[in-house]
């Protein structure tokens, strides 16, 4: 089965081991970082690097932290999250959202909106990833990048089956998978290791055109967390 095919990855794929509602479980903000330091500077250092100056950004999943250059001055930056608390407190944002992408993954924004989008250490806890990163990408303008990251720590009981099930080579490809679902154009790798830590970022496939020829980025890394849950 290609991995372009969304319908070759099984429903029991994203069941999770707690199937409460969501909202319940992120109800309580938590004022934490759930990767370490050296992770951290990973992500933000990504971002430098794909995020121009100036920019519309969109944030989602997005907490109290966003972890974006602090030197880096952007236009707009909205977040979407679960916690109403966290967002509040996140200096970073212009703009908050409250919304529970796994019974809505439609995103209130138009066409080509922003700049760039980031997913940090949360793609393994959707249950509709392809729907979601596509409406990123028409959210998204032609061009612009998607970083998404991810580590090897997380809430066991919301992560999907999936993400239980690989190791951090098989999470690589499930997300490649979903990118290419999703209609991502090229897509980056990149393999690094961070001060002072077990980060690990990956960097490989060079890929297709996106819908109508539009070519789309998505970058991803996975920074690797000691002593961090998320």
């Amino acid at each position: 089965m290609s991995p372009d095919d969304a319908h070759a990855i099984p429903p029991e794929a994203f069941r999770r081991q707690d199937e409460t509602p969501d909202a319940q479980f992120y109800q309580a903000p938590r004022f934490v970082t759930h990767i370490d330091d050296g992770a951290i500077a990973a992500v933000t250092q990504l971002y430098r690097e794909y995020f121009s100056a100036g920019g519309a950004l969109l944030d989602l999943m997005s907490s109290w932290v966003s972890h974006l250059p602090a030197d880096v001055p952007y236009r707009r930056v909205a977040g979407l999250g679960m916690n109403a608390a966290e967002l509040r407190a996140n200096p970073r944002l212009t703009e908050r959202a409250v919304q529970d992408l796994n019974q809505t993954p439609t995103l209130e924004y138009a066409d080509n909106e922003f700049d760039g989008a980031a997913i940090c250490v949360s793609i393994d806890y959707l249950t509709q990833p392809v729907a979601v990163l596509r409406e990123l990408a028409r959210v998204l303008r032609p061009g612009a990048p998607l970083v998404v990251t991810f580590s090897n720590r997380c809430f066991p009981s919301k992560a999907i089956a999936a993400w239980h099930a690989l190791d951090d080579r098989g999470h690589l490809a499930l997300v490649r998978r979903f990118l290419l679902a999703a209609g991502a154009g090229t897509i980056l790798s990149c393999l690094t290791a961070a001060p002072a830590s077990a980060t690990r970022c990956w960097r490989w496939w060079r890929g297709r055109r996106g819908p109508g020829g539009v070519a789309r980025q998505a970058v991803w890394g996975a920074p690797r967390a000691v002593g961090a849950e998320k």
